[in-house]
């Protein structure tokens, strides 16, 4: 991430340029200083070495950059424009110079294969640090909801807040449960009926009946009890502890609970489960709840088991918003009903021609399988939004791969950003930063309008709102009129 000192010396660079009529391009030097900072301990002009280029240029520069490999003499120009500049500044003595001149003319015939090599640039991975530390190559990015301010209630009306479809457990399994409640051990259900009715009846009587303090102690908490898991059941994932604990304060008469009673007696009546710092529903309570709103005529949607879909029917089902944990089983249990190669075929067959965030999670899989599944991914290379995937999954597998063009580097650049867009709009604070410290540099940007891809001119308007580069982001800006003139004509 650029830093006061790599400013200084872009600003300073531009002036001694300027003063020697010297062509000085401060983008490539930026870079070239920026990741010297980031990943080999160059806190100022005078920390460069010989060995700093070596590892600038052969091997970071390939793996962070996207740059075609004819671009190889500009990115050897900057480095050498930047050693003039540090001899003539005095940054570093002249012996030391001399090396770095003859430790980049060493590089320059290597720097071409370098950037040509798909197993180093693996698939455009300066940008996947835009979507977030958890890339495609390593996770799968689910939409699921944010942790809200536990202080207000939503709308009871159900128009306003529909409930969102929940999974439950087995019959066989929730029924199992029941017995490790330590709740029913000393207050067994009644036994007249069906166990998972009485249960039901249980937890309306914790939840909904006033209970006047028997619950937890206070009359303000239990009455806050409804609120608060019905927030929980909207959730569905795991909430700090803490969140819980802001929430039950404010209900408190006096400003503060005693969070750790509250949640043992919440986890002694099944309804929580507590661990690491972190509070969850258990299987039991989701079953109750669910129960309740029932009976109460509300609409309480159940979640399909996205491992007995199809694939066109697992993407849209993680699309729409899956708790991680679910997810993940999910995808385990589809996989494990097909062979690698049947896997691979079926979800490249549903990612063709969809939008780029489905077209990211199906690769995203893929990227879980083998070599053996290499003849089902291979057949996808003729794809034109999928060849550049399925270059990135044979290179990355050490299987023959053909090269990425000029033309196919733009446009997976274009889409990998796509598949950024939902991220970035929920925290374009985090995005931009992340841009700042690795995104496409400016010659890529101007390019961008030529790409045809049906996102090109959403994924440029974002460029130019959120990099934190003036320069930088008006060249996004002029790149996207372009490509919205390009689509009007």
């Amino acid at each position: 991430m650029s830093i006061e000192w790599v400013n200084q010396a872009i600003d300073d660079l531009r002036a001694w340029g300027r003063a020697r009529e010297v062509e000085v391009d401060a983008d490539e030097v930026r870079l070239l200083c920026d990741y010297a900072s980031d990943y080999l301990n160059v806190n100022e002009l005078g920390d460069f070495t010989p060995e700093t280029f070596d590892e600038l240029l052969l091997s970071i520069y390939p793996r962070k950059v996207i740059a075609p490999p004819e671009s190889a003499p500009e990115t050897i120009a900057a480095a050498r424009t930047l050693v003039a500049y540090l001899i003539e500044t005095g940054a570093v003595p002249e012996e030391r110079a001399a090396r770095m001149r003859e430790r980049i003319a060493d590089i320059e015939p290597r720097l071409s294969d370098a950037l040509a090599d798909t197993a180093n640039f693996g698939m455009a991975k300066s940008l996947f640090s835009s979507i977030g530390p958890e890339s495609l190559e390593q996770s799968i990015a689910i939409p699921s909801g944010e942790v809200p301010d536990l202080g207000e209630a939503p709308c009871d009306c159900p128009g306003c807040t529909p409930l969102p479809a929940a999974r439950l457990a087995s019959p066989e399994e929730l029924t199992a449960a029941l017995g490790g409640v330590p709740m029913l051990r000393e207050r067994p259900l009644p036994g007249a009926g069906e166990p998972l009715r009485e249960w039901a009846d249980v937890v309306t009587g914790i939840l909904e009946r006033d209970p006047r303090g028997s619950v937890t102690g206070s009359a303000e908490l239990d009455e806050g009890l409804y609120d608060l898991f019905d927030m929980l059941y909207r959730l569905q994932v795991r909430v700090p502890v803490g969140v819980i604990g802001d929430y039950l304060d404010d209900l408190s008469c006096d400003g503060e609970c005693d969070l750790d009673a509250v949640l043992d007696l919440l986890s002694w009546c099944g309804l929580l489960q507590v661990e690491d710092g972190e509070a969850e529903l258990t299987p039991l309570a989701v079953w109750g709840l669910r129960e309740h709103y029932l009976a109460l005529g509300l609409d309480a949607p159940l979640a399909p088991d996205l491992a007995e879909a199809d694939a066109f029917g697992l993407i849209q089902g993680l699309l729409e918003g899956v708790p991680a944990e679910l997810a993940e089983g999910d995808i385990d249990r589809w996989l494990s009903g097909r062979t690698p190669g049947e896997a691979a075929g079926e979800l490249l067959e549903a990612a063709s021609g969809a939008p780029a965030v489905a077209r990211g999670i199906a690769v995203t899989i893929v990227d879980r399988l083998g070599a053996e599944a290499e003849p089902q991914v291979r057949d996808h290379l003729d794809d034109a939004e999928l060849r550049p995937h399925v270059i990135h999954w044979l290179a990355a597998r050490r299987l023959p791969a053909p090269q990425l063009t000029q033309d196919e580097l733009l446009w997976v650049s274009v889409d990998m950003l796509a598949l950024a867009m939902p991220a970035a709009e929920e925290d374009p604070e985090i995005f931009a930063e992340n841009m700042a410290a690795s995104g496409p540099p400016a010659h890529m940007i101007e390019e961008m309008w030529r790409v045809d891809h049906p996102d090109v001119v959403e994924v440029l308007e974002l460029l130019g709102r959120s990099i934190p580069d003036g320069t930088v982001a008006k060249a996004a800006r002029k790149a996207a009129f372009k490509a919205r003139s390009r689509t009007i004509r």
